[in-house]
């Protein structure tokens, strides 16, 4: 049975004020009427086998018992089995009346071809596959596929979609994410994919409509990142002019994902989006555009989580490792709401979680780093 319900403005309040004795006040933010923790569950790295499985399962109620309400996924990570370990973690959690429902922001993505529990074992594995689950359906054709391995048609989004929910559980999802749209840049033109764009995202206002979505925004790789003129450069007035295409002005496009650590800074240091005639960064761009920031790859995937240089820790004391302190940067950028992290092993979250007991760090420090380059 699905889980009812969704994250509140009350759920989530009452969520950070019952885990206030072991986090900081300020690891809490509320934007769009929710409390987010400052720290967010990320579930994409691991094999698909029942190891990585169970550890999932264990790391994901562990880290919202340890004040993390912040949960991200996506129906292609580790071929759905992260969204399903989720549903396991969540089951536990509501059935031991620990968290209720709307206590948690849960997102997800929609965009590259999933494979159901494991990969295809060859070609001619491939094509039963796709035939089997979207072709002969009429989920989406050979020619809607991008890059071999993208696609967002409406039939096919709504059809992940539908996945997602079945995984994890839910009625609804609180943010759902076209995943990586850049990368239908790379066959068809500017035009035809804010088109493709605008169409995905009616789709997903349906989706609120119905109830199974609460809000819904983009997650991104290289998009955002990218100056303008590049092949998968995204300008946000343009992706949000396709909302409001979509939507109206009262449209549900509320969030972007994009990656910023201490090697990817581009989000914050990097002037490429147009505001109000002048050019500024993403994550100011986006903050006068009322959108929320939750940022992946904050520890570049464990790269930075150890060897950083000294100025790191003289920037952010009072950490015992690069990975907490590499967490500290990204969640101390302004305009950063949320910093996700990889936690599939319980060492890991007790680390990742022992950043929240202080507060981010100011803006006068953080910029210190950049001065200090």
């Amino acid at each position: 049975m699905a889980h009812a319900g969704f994250a509140t403005t009350e759920g989530t309040q009452s969520y950070a004020q019952a885990h206030s004795s072991v986090c900081h006040p300020d690891h809490y933010r509320q934007l769009n009427g929710l409390w987010l923790s400052s720290i967010g569950v990320g579930t994409y790295l691991g094999e698909a086998d029942e190891a990585t499985d169970a550890a999932y399962r264990e790391s994901v109620a562990a880290a919202v018992r340890g004040g993390c309400n912040v949960i991200d996924t996506a129906v292609n990570y580790r071929f759905q089995r992260s969204e399903r370990n989720i549903r396991a973690a969540l089951d536990d959690l509501f059935a031991a009346g620990e968290v209720s429902r709307d206590a948690l922001v849960i997102s997800t993505k929609g965009g590259f071809i999933p494979f159901d529990t494991h990969p295809p074992t060859g070609q001619a594995d491939f094509m039963d596959y796709m035939r089997k689950t979207y072709f002969e359906p009429g989920v989406c054709t050979p020619e809607d596929i991008v890059a071999n391995c993208h696609c967002m048609t409406p039939a096919y989004i709504r059809h992940e979609l539908d996945a997602s929910l079945e995984n994890l559980g839910l009625d609804t999802i609180d943010v759902y994410y076209v995943h990586n749209p850049e990368t239908q840049l790379q066959e068809v033109s500017r035009e035809i994919f804010l088109s493709r764009l605008k169409d995905a995202f009616e789709t997903l206002e349906g989706a609120v409509a119905e109830g199974k979505i609460k809000s819904y925004g983009t997650a991104t790789w290289n998009g955002y990142r990218m100056e303008p003129g590049e092949g998968e450069y995204l300008s946000l007035a343009e992706v949000l002019g396709a909302a409001q295409a979509a939507g109206g002005e009262n449209h549900h496009f509320r969030v972007v994902q994009l990656p910023l650590n201490l090697g990817m800074p581009e989000a914050f240091s990097k002037p490429n989006q147009s505001l109000n005639g002048e050019t500024t960064c993403f994550l100011a761009a986006a903050a006068q555009r009322g959108v929320t920031v939750m940022t992946s790859g904050s520890i570049l995937q464990g790269r930075a989580a150890e060897g950083l240089p000294p100025i790191i820790g003289e920037v952010f004391p009072g950490f015992s490792t690069d990975g907490q302190r590499a967490i500290q940067f990204t969640r101390s950028a302004p305009g950063v709401a949320v910093a996700l992290v990889g936690m599939r092993q319980m060492d890991h979250v007790v680390e990742n979680m022992e950043v929240a007991q202080s507060p981010p760090a100011s803006f006068d420090d953080f910029i210190r780093l950049f001065r200090e380059e």
